[in-house]
């Protein structure tokens, strides 16, 4: 995937392609008018879900795609995985309501260039789109205090242990998912997630779905659970 669009007879470079991803049609309008409002960038598509997102990414080829985490069934970073699986060069900004530091890092991790809050002024989501769509990571500037100041210790650092898809299995257990529907929404087997869940229970050292929760609440995992 190209950084940039070929140059025009002019000689000016093409706007920077974007692609929103975002269970709220309002909050889409409002991003695609923003962005739009900017010189030098064109929303070519969105998408509400996980599922349509990676669809119409493969057709669309787009140079950014802004994508929320919170997504009914499979996440944003779930999402994000599987464009990455496909086109490893892909430019993922996440944009999201959940301020915790775990939830960049997961970002990051599974592969994104860029995460900014919600709770960013306006222009940041402009700066971060043409940062992302050069090859730059960014951050914003409240979540890049917040991941400094993270504790060593306590529930995040226990999640850090998880993988990727053990973390992703997890957010779904918390938020009331079983295991076939886990197993559905992930495209896995019920036996891959049910050791899955085995794993984390293991590794997070808890016994009951009961203390699994508390864990969660108490590293920010339940932020914004009924948006989820």
């Amino acid at each position: 995937m190209s950084t940039s669009r070929a140059r025009g007879a002019a000689g000016t470079q093409s706007a920077i392609t974007v692609f929103l991803v975002d269970d709220h049609s309002v909050v889409r309008e409002g991003y695609r008018r923003l962005l739009e409002r900017a010189s030098g960038i064109d929303v070519v598509g969105e998408a509400g879900n996980a599922a349509d997102a990676y669809g119409e990414f493969q057709r669309l080829n787009p140079d950014v795609v802004v994508m929320d985490i919170s997504l009914p069934g499979a996440s944003g970073i779930e999402a994000m995985r599987h464009m990455l699986a496909r086109e490893p060069r892909a430019k993922v900004l996440m944009f999201s309501m959940h301020e915790e530091p775990i939830f960049a890092s997961r970002a990051f991790q599974a592969g994104a260039l860029g995460y900014v809050t919600k709770a960013s002024a306006p222009e940041v989501l402009v700066d971060a789109v043409r940062r992302v769509a050069q090859g730059l990571r960014y951050i914003s500037h409240d979540m890049a205090q917040s991941l400094a100041l993270q504790s060593v210790g306590g529930g995040a650092a226990s999640l850090a242990a998880l993988s990727n898809r053990e973390f992703e299995v997890m957010r779904l257990l918390v938020c009331g998912d079983t295991l076939n529907t886990i197993a559905d929404k992930l495209q896995l087997s019920y036996k891959t997630v049910a050791n899955h869940q085995s794993a984390i229970r293991q590794k997070l050292g808890v016994e009951t779905h009961a203390q699994l929760w508390q864990l969660a609440q108490r590293s920010g995992v339940l932020s914004g659970v009924n948006d989820i």
